[in-house]
């Protein structure tokens, strides 16, 4: 199983004003994927990208302790949380350092990344920085071939996203939308699945923002109507309360509720696999 948008280490307390959104620790979340490989779980991507509080050193431990191979990310995320560079620079200047961050590693680090991301735009509107952040991403995506894997607020925007970056010459093939089970819209969906893209269904256990039954529901409905073969499945854990330690849903339980959800639902197991394993390494040029 690969999880293809998570953050094991972010911090956005300081834009946020919260310092729960500083998710940090270490031997917590070490435990918990300790407990996930023995699940199944073999690979994660994180997409703490510039300016998210990344940290490869924390990864390099992690990855030791856990035995997860954790696959690190090249982006600018979105306002307010965007670095200064954004603002400082132009779209060439930011495609060269996403291209550094893909060809030779970022911040000194030997790990180079492996997708594009995450890249966002706001609540039903994207700004001028959001846009050029575009732009860089989908130049690095030309000059490298990686996937690219946006973050839509609330869903919105997302199949605005799918015709800016084909337009910019992403390949949709390689182009995951993000988080666009939160427009609780099935028909917008289908919409952006006719595009040829990937559609991430990456807030799994986040009910205060969609019901889980609705979840359960598109997906169910999306692999029925073939698509299968374009869905990812995350949980895009970043809080600190949304750990099992504090009490909240933890990394498993995707595997431990979540998966049992669908198969009640009538989601084959090969439509599981699709979801969970065989999409994860189509999009990472591994032989299926």
């Amino acid at each position: 199983m690969t999880y293809m948008h998570e953050h094991v280490r972010i911090d956005l307390s300081r834009e946020k004003g919260d310092p729960d959104c500083l998710l940090d620790e270490f031997d917590h979340i070490a435990g918990e994927l300790r407990d996930l490989s023995s699940r199944g779980l073999r690979r994660m991507v994180d997409m703490s990208c510039r300016g998210m509080g990344r940290d490869y050193g924390y990864i390099d431990r992690l990855e030791e302790e856990t035995g997860i191979e954790i696959l690190v990310s090249a982006g600018f995320y979105k306002e307010p949380f965007l670095p200064e560079e954004v603002y400082s620079s132009g779209e060439k200047e930011l495609a060269k350092l996403l291209i550094g961050d893909i060809e030779n590693g970022a911040e000194g680090s030997p790990r180079k990344a492996r997708i594009i991301g995450e890249i966002g735009s706001s609540l039903n509107t994207m700004t001028d920085a959001e846009q050029k952040v575009f732009r860089a991403a989908a130049a690095a995506h030309g000059e490298t071939g990686i996937p690219v894997s946006t973050h839509t607020t609330l869903g919105t925007l997302g199949y605005e996203q799918v015709q800016l970056l084909k337009k910019l010459g992403v390949e949709p093939g390689k182009l995951i939308i993000g988080h666009l089970d939160l427009a609780d819209d099935l028909d917008l969906i289908f919409r952006v699945l006719d595009e040829g893209v990937y559609v991430e269904f990456d807030t799994i256990g986040k009910i205060k923002y969609l019901p889980e039954e609705r979840r359960v529901a598109f997906i169910r409905e999306c692999c029925s109507q073939g698509y299968s073969g374009q869905i990812l499945l995350s949980m895009d854990i970043t809080r600190r309360s949304h750990l099992k330690a504090n009490g909240g849903i933890g990394y498993a339980y995707l595997p431990d509720v979540f998966l049992p959800l669908l198969v009640e639902a009538g989601v084959s197991d090969s439509n599981i696999t699709d979801m969970l394993e065989r999409n994860p390494a189509a999009l990472l040029g591994e032989v299926v």
